[in-house]
């Protein structure tokens, strides 16, 4: 059971690391990618995605109709 929770959490690093690594970053300060534990890694990418994001500065969009119209709230 260990090594299936310690295999997933590496394979979950591994994703993230390749992820961040496609938009050309390679440090956090200064501690490489693989220095990273996974929590560091997630919130590195969450706030990476915060700032690249196109919507980021619009607030949240929620539809109103089938026709998908969307209002910002």
């Amino acid at each position: 059971m260990g090594n299936i929770l310690r295999d997933a959490v590496e394979n979950k690093r591994k994703k993230l690391i390749d992820k961040l690594i496609a938009f050309n970053v390679y440090k956090k300060e200064d501690k490489h990618l693989f220095e990273l534990s996974l929590t560091e890694l997630e919130n590195e990418y969450k706030a990476f995605k915060a700032i690249q994001h196109p919507h980021c500065n619009l607030g949240s969009l929620k539809i109103i109709n089938k026709k998908s119209k969307f209002i910002h709230i």
